[in-house]
């Protein structure tokens, strides 16, 4: 196993990842223990610029108890899956075709010493794979972009997308969602040195990454009217225009950018609070397709169980220091 790094979070600073909403008391700086840079306070409407005392929190995935949970999930009887064309279509066919990602540190992430793919929105594929067919491993991924999550359920290329996918409803003409089960809000990342951008008035004149078919250029649009905007295909592209100074800002979920702070200790600090309207995520599936309710029951199981909270700690709580679980937001919502 690979030696275990750890993150300083400010109590000021922790973000709430909560289902129906998120709380931001300003997540601005996660930094390596031991290092010697400062953490530097949330921007809270006080002129006290001092850390409060930290917590701290691993960075790798517990992929041990992470495997127990998944092996442990439920499985449909076949009434269930027999009543959903779409179920059954999964259950004849012997695999669940997923649309996802191998490289989100938090949602989905390849391990290449062991070859899985872990993480929250992995976690749930691998649950409802495990519902349908009784074993988590029968899934086939196809890796999808922002841009490419629509086109692969339109022409049949996947049976479900699970890659933090934004409910909108422009996306809702051409695809179905189950869910929400989660929600997230836009942050902003900068380089741990930049001390010009703390909040999203700062980024109006300044060059600001965006994810080409994500929400992030519109919603950047109307709260930073004056920013120049350019647009990556994928979050590694973005991040690397900000490390090579192309760009000033990136802005895009505050999940995503917590995965990338988690995964560079000392490298980037989230600038200030979240903004945007509440990002509710979703499970894509084909448009009108009676998969929703069969998700949307699957999501209502796991929740009241207890699987969803349980994969959430595992998967982020433990690894961002927050020790309560949120509660998970309102299926069909």
């Amino acid at each position: 196993m690979k030696s275990i790094d750890n993150i300083v979070l400010s109590r000021r600073q922790a973000i709430t990842l909560a289902g129906g909403s998120i709380a931001t008391a300003g997540l601005l700086s996660l930094v390596g223990c031991g290092s010697t840079d400062d953490t530097t306070a949330a921007s809270t409407g006080s002129s006290d610029s001092s850390a409060d005392s930290a917590s701290s929190a691993s960075t790798e995935l517990d992929a041990d108890a992470y495997d127990q949970l998944i092996a442990g999930g439920k499985t449909a009887d076949d009434a269930t899956i027999q009543a959903s064309e779409w179920a059954k279509k999964v259950k004849d066919a012997g695999a669940l075709r997923v649309g996802s990602t191998r490289t989100s540190t938090l949602f989905s992430l390849l391990n290449e010493q062991d070859n899985k793919i872990r993480g929250f929105d992995a976690g749930l594929y691998q649950l409802l794979t495990r519902y349908i067919l009784g074993d988590e491993s029968k899934y086939e991924l196809t890796q999808v972009t922002s841009d490419t999550r629509e086109s692969v359920l339109q022409n049949d290329q996947v049976d479900t997308v699970f890659a933090t996918y934004s409910i909108t409803d422009d996306r809702k003409k051409v695809i179905s969602f189950a869910g929400p089960y989660f929600v997230a809000q836009q942050a902003i990342l900068v380089l741990k040195d930049n001390t010009d951008i703390n909040s999203v008035d700062d980024l109006d004149g300044k060059t600001v990454a965006v994810q080409s078919g994500s929400t992030g250029p519109s919603i950047v649009k109307k709260y930073a009217p004056k920013a120049t905007q350019q647009e990556f295909s994928t979050d590694e592209e973005a991040r690397q225009a900000l490390e090579q100074h192309r760009v000033d800002a990136y802005v895009i979920d505050n999940t995503l950018q917590m995965g990338s702070v988690v995964k560079n200790p000392g490298k980037y600090r989230i600038a200030g609070d979240t903004f945007g309207p509440d990002d509710p995520y979703g499970i894509g599936l084909p448009l009108n397709s009676d998969g929703v309710d069969f998700v949307n029951n699957f999501l209502k199981e796991i929740e009241d169980d207890g699987t969803w909270a349980q994969l959430w700690k595992i998967a982020i709580g433990d690894r961002t220091g927050l020790d309560k679980a949120p509660t998970p937001p309102t299926i069909g919502a």
